[in-house]
């Protein structure tokens, strides 16, 4: 290979002397760095290009390479997923840089109320995750998770660099209107990464492969790790920056980083496993149904038994791993895989028990909403509440308020050792089961651990409410209330904690309990119990305004914050004796 390494360095000599002068010289000389851009970007548009060629599949040129017909080598999953997790990290610093302190923005800046603002951001976090579904529907029916995720990317880009250039223009109707409209480009950006980024990692460990099998259960606990590292620098450098330099810089850096993040993720781009668009799920669930309100008249092909041909098994045409067996549970459904020749009245029975699969889990969905209801408050009353304390620390440092969010991350990346290193190997001998706790179990522990902070944050707004009174600065609010900010450091700890168990444990259980063609689904549906709980959020402030409006006054020193998280904590167990219930009677696929 020596004469074509030597060719290409000869090549080198002629062609990059000569490209640098040419677009030197022949550029006008204000549009010299443009003519420097473009001289580089020859490269990276020609490495896009490489890209394209070395991965067709229909090539006879590098149809053996790998012996893969076509297709590229797999890698082995930890080579490539470690360039999404870095992705993933500069992501969730993105987001969290613009929600947890967005409720201190919408009330400085645009002078909203501060009802009005908690609301608009609960708006935003809850459209935020429900845009997903429809991202996750465009990724596999027509774009697929990588480059789904390309182009949300871009999208999400080019939200944050119009909200930079929103906070720099002068405060006025226009302006308010331009920074909304910018913040929603941002949802539709990250409603097509969201879906897709964690099952395309996930995607990259071959589940034919043992030991690749393996390892992929810790990707889920490193992918949380790599979400609390980029919330962690979020609340650590970019509230500060927002607070102390400005909201131009504290938003132009988050476009800046989530640009980053999209080079980071191109450069595993010759590494990734990637599957091709398989159908919308959603419509192939709506098939199901259909089929099966068209054929109630029909006589079911299964016996009384359960048995099929098969003996039990589904016969298809297609990959044998997919294959299932046949259910007991909504056995009406089956109905659709009756013989018929019509699509929306012919469902394969793997088709059919894998719709089973997808709406079995709607209960435990369901019983999950109020957890995303009180974890809404961190960005929102927690961050209101703690800008009336006192935030210095070390005599002259001032906490940003919304920086004391930095508790959750950091408890969660010290929670998460103790409990793979500690808690796994306890439980596992207890429970004999080699992940100590299974999937619902460790949701449930971090349902109730939701329960006990909002107790601990009930009983800390009662104190600070007392000392306003003690002091009379009820009629005060811009006094700051003599009493430290750490006092609600434990809310924020047991919040960290509880999010060990609960959010690794509900994105491990939508993956693997979806179908394997239908997890972009399993993704988005994880996703929205937080959009629909933040939905639900603005619902109850609406409803308390309505019944007892002097609980949420703007005036925190007059309202009754106390009594609104005695409600939510009620609320929240009451929708744990229903999770437990329903965990109680799930049968694991």
């Amino acid at each position: 290979m020596l004469p074509q390494s030597l060719l290409c360095g000869v090549s080198d000599v002629f062609t990059m002397v000569g490209l640098q002068e040419l677009f030197y010289d022949q550029m006008p000389d204000e549009l010299r760095s443009i003519g420097a851009e473009a001289y580089l970007s020859t490269f990276g548009i020609g490495s896009f290009l490489s890209k394209d060629i070395s991965m067709s599949q229909t090539s006879p040129l590098l149809g053996d390479i790998g012996g893969g017909g076509g297709a590229a080598p797999a890698p082995t999953g930890w080579r490539s997923s470690i360039y999404i997790i870095g992705a993933e990290v500069t992501e969730r610093c993105t987001y969290v840089g613009i929600v947890g302190n967005l409720v201190t923005y919408l009330t400085t800046v645009l002078h909203e109320s501060t009802a009005t603002a908690v609301k608009n951001v609960n708006i935003f976090t809850g459209t935020s995750t429900m845009v997903p579904l429809f991202g996750a529907f465009i990724a596999d029916s027509y774009l697929g998770r990588y480059h789904t995720i390309l182009f949300a990317s871009l999208i999400y880009i080019l939200g944050l660099a119009a909200m930079t250039l929103t906070t720099a223009m002068v405060k006025s109707q226009l302006q308010e209107s331009l920074f909304f409209i910018s913040l929603y480009i941002v949802v539709i950006g990250q409603g097509g990464y969201k879906p897709c980024v964690q099952v395309f990692g996930a995607d990259q460990f071959d589940e034919s492969s043992e030991e690749e099998r393996r390892t992929k259960n810790s990707f889920f606990n490193w992918w949380y790790f790599g979400q609390c590292s980029g919330a962690i620098a979020a609340m650590l450098i970019v509230y500060y920056l927002q607070d102390n330099m400005g909201w131009t810089i504290g938003f132009g850096i988050l476009a800046i980083v989530m640009s980053l993040g999209l080079l980071l993720f191109l450069l595993g781009q010759r590494l990734y496993r990637r599957q091709a668009p398989s159908g919308s799920p959603l419509t192939n669930v709506a098939q199901a149904l259909v089929a099966v309100a068209r054929k109630l008249q029909l006589p079911s092909t299964i016996d009384d038994s359960g048995q099929t041909l098969e003996n039990g098994w589904f016969h298809t045409r297609m990959d044998p791993r997919r294959l299932l067996p046949l259910s007991n549970y909504f056995r009406f459904l089956d109905k659709a895989s009756t013989t018929d020749e019509i699509e929306w009245r012919l469902r394969s029975e793997t088709q059919v028990e894998e719709v089973k699969l997808v709406l079995r889990l709607v209960p435990i969905w369901f019983s999950c909403l109020m957890y995303a209801v009180v974890i809404a408050q961190a960005s929102t009353y927690f961050t209101k509440q703690s800008s009336t304390m006192d935030r210095k620390i070390l005599s002259s440092f001032i906490v940003p308020s919304a920086s004391l969010q930095l508790a959750i991350s950091v408890s969660s990346i010290v929670t998460l050792p103790i409990y793979d290193r500690v808690i796994v190997p306890i439980t596992r001998r207890i429970t004999g089961t080699p992940s100590g706790l299974r999937m619902l179990q460790r949701t449930g522990v971090g349902m109730f651990l939701s329960i006990f902070m909002m107790v601990v944050a009930a009983l800390v707004e009662r104190r600070r409410l007392q000392v306003a009174r003690e002091l009379e600065l009820v009629d005060l609010p811009d006094e700051i209330i003599p009493l430290s900010v750490l006092w609600m450091l434990p809310q924020y700890i047991i919040y960290g904690v509880s999010d060990v168990f609960i959010s690794v444990g509900l994105q491990e259980f939508f993956y693997d309990q979806m179908p394997v063609e239908k997890r972009s689904i399993g993704a988005a549906a994880y996703q929205s119990i937080f959009g629909i709980g933040s939905f639900l959020s603005s619902g109850i402030i609406s409803i308390v305004e309505r019944i007892n409006p002097g609980w949420l006054v703007d005036n925190l020193n007059q309202a009754h914050l106390d009594y609104y998280y005695w409600l939510l904590a009620g609320l929240s167990t009451l929708w744990f004796g229903l999770f437990l219930y329903l965990a109680k009677l799930y049968r694991y696929k």
